[in-house]
């Protein structure tokens, strides 16, 4: 990473431009050392050409590229990287456009999860205060986000109706996180994260005291008589009319996941 490459021309211009073109970078992104000054012979004979040497600047979005570079070109992938390094929130977000983009997804996102990772690690080692990596393609995060959200949705709806907990399948730490945000909020279920990685998974249970739709009460906690009036209002209220009326449809419906 940060090798110096050494380029020959005419001149020392025609030198950098050419060293330029090999890095795919600019002028400003690089620093470069002249090893051989041109000259001029007598009369025109005998001229010597320039020799420099030049390297990229070790900047965060340097290393990111440098190292994604080197990736693709072992797996034969042409492929663009976009990366916005935002020193200020600690956050280097990277985007690979490219034609088999597939490929780099991989199943429900592990590919892409890993290359996450590495450059990562890649990346922190270059810097003095930890940066959150986020390595994207396709607005494949955004729509992962979306269908985690509807599965979090029909979980609990089903954890409502039985009244059993469900456990999802192991997830990494970010897709934990989006299905504790989903939930967050819901009066009749809760969330929490069991087992160890890469094994981790959400279990969605129901909360204590709540009354479910055909009158009782969860069977696995005691019942106290301060939740009666709120509870027994809300449910018939909003429990309903959120729940029933919305997901289900989606009862007999079979979803598979994978958390943070």
């Amino acid at each position: 990473m940060n090798e110096w490459i050494e380029v020959t021309a005419k001149n020392v211009n025609e030198a950098l431009t050419e060293a330029l073109i090999r890095l795919e970078t600019t002028s400003d992104n690089v620093e470069y050392e002249v090893l051989e000054k041109e000259s001029n012979g007598i009369l025109g004979l005998f001229s010597k050409p320039a020799k420099i040497r030049v390297r990229s600047k070790k900047t965060i979005e340097g290393v990111a590229i440098n190292f994604l570079k080197k990736v693709f070109n072992s797996m034969n992938l042409v492929v663009e990287i976009k990366v916005d390094y935002n020193k200020e929130d600690g956050y280097v977000n990277i985007d690979l456009s490219g034609e088999d983009m597939g490929v780099l997804i991989g199943k429900r996102g592990q590919t892409l999860d890993s290359l996450q990772y590495l450059v990562s690690l890649v990346v922190n080692k270059e810097s003095n205060s930890y940066l959150k990596v986020k390595v994207d393609t396709e607005n494949y995060r955004e729509r992962r986000k979306e269908t985690l959200e509807n599965l979090a949705k029909n979980i609990a709806y089903k954890v409502k109706r039985t009244k059993h907990p469900v456990s999802l399948e192991p997830m990494n730490p970010f897709e934990r996180r989006i299905i504790h945000s989903a939930l967050q909020n819901d009066k009749y279920v809760e969330t929490h994260s069991e087992g160890e990685e890469p094994y981790r998974k959400v279990v969605v249970t129901l909360k204590k005291y709540v009354k479910d739709y055909k009158g009782g009460y969860n069977k696995d906690y005691s019942y106290k008589k301060d939740y009666k009036k709120d509870y027994k209002r809300e449910y018939r209220k909003d429990y309903k009319k959120d729940y029933s009326k919305n997901y289900g449809a989606n009862e007999s419906s079979t979803v598979t996941v994978t958390e943070e």
